[in-house]
């Protein structure tokens, strides 16, 4: 055990040393623990390990102090992170006690976070995924490696995904070492425990090595999934746009690759994956857009909308009060932030703002704005309808006010009264909005 996880990390060191371990306190992560504990010398790695308290057990407090005392034991820092599992949505417990768990990973300082899970539980998975009726990307189950969120630079690792269960215990037995047993392991109304306690075994009656046999074939279809991933992204160099899809190139594709295409899109920004049938009809009214439509179809995430032949992906709409700006270096704004850069004869004059109370406002309806000092002021509502900008931005877009004169709006630029003129001491505004917003 110990040699393959030296396998396993031995490579991956030159992209960092800082390994944590999910420590459950259970068998397989006590034996991952065990295994990098004893080589982290060798390597050497930087190791400590996180336990999330999901609060779910009257024994969770034991829990976490067997973890506190296995890592004392090992000489290793431990973090304990209470979550509270919320099953808001409708989910399930399962599914509410990972996703509380996953958030509990997001803070974790490290280059790798380390689960322990191993081919048995990546047979579940598989099970698990095909009787959801999930695609490829569901069937190919868990990756040995993958970053723990779009955009996030710590990467989640399975170092004993190739080994079993029964290996395992073995190796922990031999070494005279204990572990938690969860009472919850026993109840095969959960659907996970349902799978191996009662499916797996009556299995291994019939086939040889099942949970083997079948994460082969996951590891099969991860390859494919590779395939289709390495596709989309040459697909992708052609239809997007930044953070949209040019929407005539879409639909220039084959059904085939849009669908792929549309789905590692919606993956990449960490969106989970509509119904296979909302999908489906997504890609069919797409497809029937005539130009000038502008559809719009909600998702968990946010929704799909169309604006002047692009498809855009817009996060929920965050509300946004009236701030105050007393000349703070940035603000938040509607889930982004407005940055202000100070300089010669850039944004709005600096004579123009002082001694005057100034605000961030949303539009009300009713102002007039002179972007362009060659042409009059005009309706600001005009000036939107004209620009390139999406109609769901419109009302959230940041106005700055000094006393009662509108000065600049985010993405018109600053009226010509109050500019700063060259080499004039000024201030320009800057709204950086999340992906799509």
């Amino acid at each position: 055990m110990p040699e393959r996880v030296a396998a396993f990390f031995a490579p991956r060191l030159p992209q960092g040393r800082r390994v944590c371990v999910a420590l459950s306190g259970g068998r397989d992560s006590v034996a991952l623990l065990q295994a990098l504990a004893e080589v982290r010398a060798a390597l050497p790695l930087q190791l400590s390990a996180l336990h999330v308290h999901h609060g779910l057990s009257a024994n969770a407090d034991a829990w976490a102090d067997g973890c506190a005392e296995r890592c004392r034991s090992l000489d290793l820092p431990l973090q304990v992170v209470r979550v509270r599992v919320d099953d808001e949505r409708g989910e399930g417990l399962e599914a509410a006690a990972r996703r509380a768990r996953y958030a509990a990973f997001a803070g974790c300082d490290a280059d790798w976070l380390a689960l322990a899970h191993h081919r048995d539980d990546q047979a579940e998975t598989l099970l698990l995924n095909l009787l959801r009726g999930a695609g490829a990307h569901g069937l190919a189950a868990m990756p040995e490696e993958r970053l723990l969120a779009a955009g996030a630079s710590l990467r989640l690792v399975r170092p004993l995904l190739a080994t079993a269960r029964g290996e395992i215990e073995a190796w922990l037995q031999a070494r005279g070492l204990t572990w938690i047993d969860d009472e919850s392991n026993a109840d095969s109304r959960l659907r996970r425990n349902f799978l191996r306690n009662d499916i797996l075994p009556r299995l291994a009656g019939i086939f040889p090595d099942p949970a083997a046999a079948l994460a082969r074939s996951a590891a099969h279809l991860a390859e494919n999934v590779a395939l289709a991933d390495a596709l989309a992204a040459i697909d992708a160099a052609a239809v997007v746009d930044g953070e949209r899809l040019r929407l005539a190139a879409f639909n220039a594709l084959p059904a085939a690759r849009r669908g792929n295409l549309l789905r590692h899109h919606l993956r990449h920004h960490g969106w989970r994956m509509p119904d296979a049938r909302y999908l489906g009809e997504i890609l069919r009214q797409l497809a029937a857009a005539e130009a000038g439509a502008a559809p719009a179809f909600p998702l968990d995430d946010g929704a799909l909308r169309v604006f002047r032949g692009q498809l855009f992906l817009c996060p929920p709409e965050t509300p946004a009060a009236a701030l105050p700006w007393h000349g703070e270096a940035e603000l938040p704004w509607a889930g982004g932030v407005l940055r202000f850069r100070a300089g010669d004869g850039i944004g709005v004059r600096l004579t123009a703002l002082a001694g005057t109370a100034c605000a961030i406002r949303v539009r009300r309806g009713g102002e007039h704005l002179q972007p362009d000092p060659r042409r009059p002021r005009r309706p600001l509502k005009k000036l939107l309808q004209e620009s390139a900008l999406p109609p769901w931005q419109r009302g959230r877009l940041p106005l700055l006010w000094c006393g009662d004169a509108l000065v600049w709006v985010a993405g018109l630029g600053v009226d010509a009264r109050y500019a700063a003129a060259a080499g004039e001491a000024g201030v320009l505004p800057i709204w950086e909005t999340a992906a799509g917003g």
